[in-house]
């Protein structure tokens, strides 16, 4: 791993091309889920992504589901002092190009187009994940529009992901959610707690940096709780994020929670992954405590 900016000047090489993915076998087989890698997407002129039709989504999704702030940010920085920009959802998207604005659509498969084209790109990456992580349940697609020069702020998310980049570039930095040192068990705890997805980011990280230029027609692996934080570059940009879970996932989630229990009681829990007895005692625990509703 290196902190050299990835600017790959061809697309890696193809063994499996399909309707809208490319993808490189052998690469996908070493390193989904446990290392970020790049694919090729044909999505950069699919109607889906014209700016009209993102609007017309935005007005028929929950408000709930449409997040949106100004995107001048720092790395670090808690979720809930991010500023607002006082526009409203449909303003930011009409002025993404000046108005300083990052812009979240959330489960657009909730509109039938959306949620065909989802699933057409989950068939494609099904014969791959399926050997690696069997059981792909909950596929979830975000469509991200974001000003010039808009921050991501450092964070980590909770799914197997696939972001496609469609218009626009933009700068990844990512971080090896193994590594201890950079992502601490009681911040995992936190997170399954539903405690916020932000983390404290610090320059010395970035010698352990993966970076990625990622242009229109690449797509990006990020493997689940690998830290993050992106930079757009000088256009505005458009990106479609395609996300899934798998039942190993529901178990990391129940084992952080429950250890994150105990350290509310006053414990100091073992890790995740040391002993196979124990997580497997602990998840039978959660399930006990869950069906109790004394944890989600």
């Amino acid at each position: 791993m290196s902190n050299s900016l990835l600017t790959p000047s061809a697309k890696p090489e193809v063994v499996s091309q399909s309707e809208h993915l490319e993808i490189p076998t052998l690469e996908f087989e070493q390193k989904f889920s446990r290392e970020p890698f790049l694919i090729n997407h044909k999505l950069c002129d699919h109607p889906l992504f014209d700016i009209e039709r993102i609007l017309e989504l935005a007005q028929t999704l929950p408000a709930e589901n449409i997040e949106y702030n100004a995107g001048e940010l720092p790395i670090s920085v808690d979720h809930a002092d991010t500023p607002q920009t006082g526009l409203s959802a449909e303003e930011t998207i009409r002025r993404i190009r000046d108005c300083k604005s990052w812009l979240v659509l959330k489960y657009v498969e909730q509109d039938h187009e959306y949620a065909q084209l989802l699933n057409e790109c989950m068939e494609q990456l099904r014969p791959f994940t399926e050997p690696i992580a069997p059981g792909m349940v909950s596929p979830e697609a975000f469509v991200f529009v974001t000003s010039p020069g808009s921050v991501t702020p450092y964070h980590i998310d909770p799914e197997h992901n696939f972001l496609l980049q469609i218009r626009g570039s933009k700068e990844v930095h990512m971080y090896d959610g193994r590594n201890r040192d950079l992502l601490k068990e009681c911040e995992l705890e936190d997170f399954y707690s539903d405690k916020g997805r932000n983390l404290e980011y610090k320059p010395e990280y970035e010698k352990n940096a993966w970076v990625y230029d990622l242009q229109p027609g690449q797509g990006l692996h990020f493997p689940v709780t690998y830290p993050h934080y992106v930079k757009n570059g000088g256009e505005v940009s458009i990106s479609f994020s395609i996300t899934f879970r798998t039942p190993d996932l529901d178990r990391r989630r129940g084992l952080y929670q429950f250890n994150g229990k105990l350290r509310e009681w006053g414990m100091t829990p073992k890790a995740v992954g040391q002993s196979g007895l124990r997580d497997a005692c602990s998840f039978f625990l959660f399930r006990l405590m869950r069906k109790m509703k004394l944890v989600r």
